[in-house]
């Protein structure tokens, strides 16, 4: 077989502008909510979301092959609700030491995590959806999920340009937030919300692999580089853009699964921005201060 070119890849676009489109704007909405995830220590928080949230699909699959298919069975049914136990789950244990946070993050990651295995075994003729699920192996978006990618990233993202600055008050210092008469309650449910139904659309679509990497990643590059939280997120936006576009295109020239793909793509830009904030850093310590001259 002839290696694979880049201009072979642009003339099969008509094939691959869905799932890559799909990446692309995934990767960008997770990489802006990302920053919340990193600045709030909520790393574990979206791995386990991003697990549950794939029990969900996979518990949707075994409903449909039990009773046939109904609005019930709809994968992204099965991942909002699942979602929405898990949040209602880690708000509940909001208040209390960071140890027992972390305890129920475990928790939720690990029950998420067997319970897509478990259900897997018993849905064989949904065995490739469930590799998607966990691997973020598929190729292709279906018309309806590109759909639900384009609504999802829209909505969720107008929610955050609209409430930007209370997220950030309340990602930083929630009693600051109060202090300000501002409803922290209420912000950080949103918050939690819209995190996790972008992560619970995104599973469902690319897989558990990719969407973690997207809602971690693109965040710890642009927080080593960005001056401030609202330019940190328009920086995470534009690298978790580019690594779901690139990370496709990899997958495609050199025949790799296209969310582990998307992940390393992802990873090596945050190691590139490491080097580019140490840089900064040392033009800034040798930079003499603007101090009048004698």
């Amino acid at each position: 077989m002839d290696d694979l070119t880049v201009s072979m890849f642009f003339e099969s676009w008509e094939l691959f502008r869905e799932p890559v489109l799909a990446g692309v704007m995934l990767g960008a909405l997770l990489g802006m909510l990302g920053v919340y995830v990193v600045i709030r220590r909520m790393v574990f928080f979206s791995a386990a979301l991003s697990q549950v949230a794939g029990a969900g699909v996979a518990l949707s699959f075994w409903v449909k092959v039990m009773v046939g298919a109904s609005w019930l069975t709809s994968p992204y049914l099965g991942a909002a609700a699942t979602s929405l136990v898990a949040v209602g789950y880690i708000m509940a244990h909001r208040d209390e030491e960071s140890a027992r946070r972390d305890s129920a993050l475990g928790l939720i990651y690990l029950v998420g995590a067997a319970g897509t295995l478990a259900i897997g075994t018993r849905i064989v003729q949904e065995l490739q959806d469930i590799e998607s699920l966990l691997f973020g192996s598929a190729v292709a978006v279906l018309p309806e999920d590109f759909q639900m990618v384009l609504w999802t990233t829209t909505v969720i993202a107008a929610i955050h340009l609209w409430w930007h600055r209370g997220f950030v008050i309340v990602s930083i210092d929630a009693q600051d937030a109060t202090v300000r008469g501002l409803p922290g309650r209420a912000l950080e449910w949103v918050l939690l919300l819209s995190l996790a139904a972008a992560i619970a659309v995104s599973t469902r679509v690319i897989g558990a692999l990719p969407t973690f990497a997207f809602s971690v990643l693109p965040a710890m590059a642009a927080l080593k580089v960005a001056p401030n939280v609202g330019r940190a997120m328009a920086i995470a936006a534009v690298f978790g853009a580019l690594a779901g576009f690139v990370g496709y295109a990899f997958a495609f020239l050199y025949q790799l699964p296209v969310g582990a793909s998307q992940a390393l793509v992802a990873a090596v830009i945050v190691a590139v921005m490491s080097l580019v904030g140490r840089a900064l850093e040392a033009v800034a310590r040798i930079t003499p201060s603007a101090a009048p001259a004698a």
